[in-house]
């Protein structure tokens, strides 16, 4: 009954709205932990600092521009304090952005990397949701639980400085790879915002997702607002060199293995000094 009450809001939202020119902007705020152990042993001090140069990396704003059919996710970016410091590929050029058409059924991930800038084009397939009845209030919307399990495809950066790194066992042969690595999500939506999109690379409920759990990275939205004045511009990405995801990866698996090859090459080098 209470699924049944689910549709029929975001029935009457979408009804509510169908005559407007309604258009958006949230903002979201993200936090990232990090496992601690793949550094292998450290003081708490030593954890301390570390967290603290990485804070830019997992602690990060977003907006969220959207409209009926489309919407842009693109990180706020800041200026570093003096002296501070951190990964180069945890922090924004102030370009990248991830735009989904739910029309059109387009995906674009618009990021630099390795200083290059790649368009990483995928499909919006429908999105395999289990749809829950658990509520819980979000600043003044009702929101309503869904769960997703997902191949994880992200890109693990961490492991690039990790210290425990276990050799290939070589008896493995081809036909004994490794299972997916899946990813449990859970998403909180209202359908007093009928847009069928949220933060990331997540869409396809019916309504704007507000709240949500992936892994170690949560994502909560901080500020909503509905506009119906002059048109926001959301347009797609055009600069860079189009790939597919599984291609991206790829690419970007070969560069972080060389980049891990560097620095466990300067580690080797400055053990010898020792």
């Amino acid at each position: 009954m209470r699924l049944f009450f689910v549709f029929l809001l975001a029935f009457i939202s979408v009804t509510t709205f169908a005559q407007k020119n309604f258009q958006g902007k949230a903002k979201y705020m993200s936090k990232t932990t990090m496992d601690m152990s793949r550094f292998g042993k450290m003081s708490e001090q030593q954890k301390k600092q570390r967290l603290a140069r990485f804070k830019s990396f997992l602690e990060k704003t977003y907006t969220l521009t959207f409209n009926k059919t489309a919407s842009s996710f693109k990180e706020d970016v800041k200026l570093d304090a003096p002296g501070a410091s951190g990964p180069s590929w945890g922090k924004s050029n102030g370009q990248g952005s991830i735009y989904k058409n739910t029309k059109d059924k387009k995906m674009i991930e618009d990021v630099e990397q390795f200083s290059k800038r790649f368009l990483v084009t995928e499909d919006m397939e429908p999105s395999q949701w289990e749809m829950g009845t658990e509520t819980k209030k979000i600043g003044q919307y009702t929101c309503y639980k869904a769960i997703l399990v997902k191949e994880d495809k992200n890109i693990d950066w961490g492991s690039i400085f990790s210290r425990n790194n276990k050799k290939k066992d070589s008896t493995k042969t081809k036909e004994n790879t490794p299972d997916k690595k899946m990813l449990t999500v859970t998403a909180w939506y209202t359908p007093q915002i009928p847009v069928s999109t949220g933060p990331d690379t997540y869409y396809g409920l019916p309504g704007l997702i507000l709240e949500l759990n992936a892994g170690r990275t949560v994502m909560l939205c901080t500020e909503v607002a509905i506009s119906t004045k002059e048109a926001l511009e959301i347009e797609a990405p055009s600069k860079g060199k189009e790939v597919s995801r599984d291609e991206y990866n790829k690419i970007v698996k070969v560069k972080t293995a060389e980049l891990k090859a560097r620095f466990q090459s300067r580690g080797n080098r400055r053990g010898r000094n020792n």
